[in-house]
């Protein structure tokens, strides 16, 4: 069977790879291209470059918007908090644009991180800009977090009424976008986790990093890639 095409959004970086040092890169963890190939998908690197965002799109059967830096508050009518990072205004401007054309043509979107908080503030909601307790201890480690899932959900058909999450965030949801329901909340405090568009063939948002997660998370990739055949 053919596999279904996953735009996976990226960042433009500076990389070290080879001979080659220090060469402007478009890059993401392989760790989310592996999950969408075991689940049945064909990973297609979305890099963040606005003017090819519409022909890439065309040619994905999903999207997949991936973590990475904090989300310019100017887009949800705040100002920047001292503790938010600089923002990357080709990559929201592309992840933003990516989402709207994938709604507008109803194919499958899992946002991971700061996924999640793209589909958010796309749909009118807002973040808090930084919740101390939910930051990494180590930068670029994952601290372990019980998340409990909603059991009438896409997320709960998928992973049960628990799970444990990846997490390296130091935002989250404060009000939740239009048509959006939560659908999984940190345990120890009730930071929410997850939303979905119940309305949506596929629209789920999952805050940790259920990329680095093992076999116990795989289903929500799996479920992911089969919304798209």
């Amino acid at each position: 069977m053919k596999r279904p095409v996953v735009a996976v959004t990226a960042d433009a970086a500076t990389a070290n790879w080879g001979v080659w040092g220090a060469v402007p890169a478009a890059v993401q963890p392989w760790a989310y291209l592996s999950k969408v190939k075991e689940a049945g998908g064909a990973p297609l690197l979305l890099p963040p470059i606005p003017e090819a965002v519409e022909e890439v799109m065309a040619l994905a059967d999903a999207l997949l918007i991936t973590g990475g830096a904090d989300i310019d508050p100017a887009r949800y009518g705040a100002a920047r908090d001292p503790h938010t990072f600089p923002p990357d205004p080709l990559r929201d401007t592309s992840d933003f644009a990516a989402l709207t054309l994938a709604e507008r043509r109803g194919i499958p979107v899992l946002g991971i991180c700061r996924g999640l908080q793209v589909i958010t503030v796309s749909r009118g909601g807002t973040l808090h800009q930084h919740l101390p307790a939910h930051g990494p201890a180590v930068p670029g480690r994952h601290t372990l977090r019980d998340i409990t899932v909603a059991p009438d959900s896409v997320l709960g058909a998928a992973l049960g009424e628990s799970t444990t999450g990846q997490c390296h965030h130091h935002q989250g949801v404060a009000e939740l976008g239009t048509g959006l329901r939560a659908t999984g909340w940190a345990r120890e405090d009730g930071v929410i986790e997850a939303v979905e568009d119940p309305g949506a063939r596929f629209l789920v948002g999952f805050q940790p990093h259920a990329e680095e997660g093992g076999t116990e998370i795989e289903a929500l990739f799996k479920a992911f890639v089969h919304a798209a055949c």
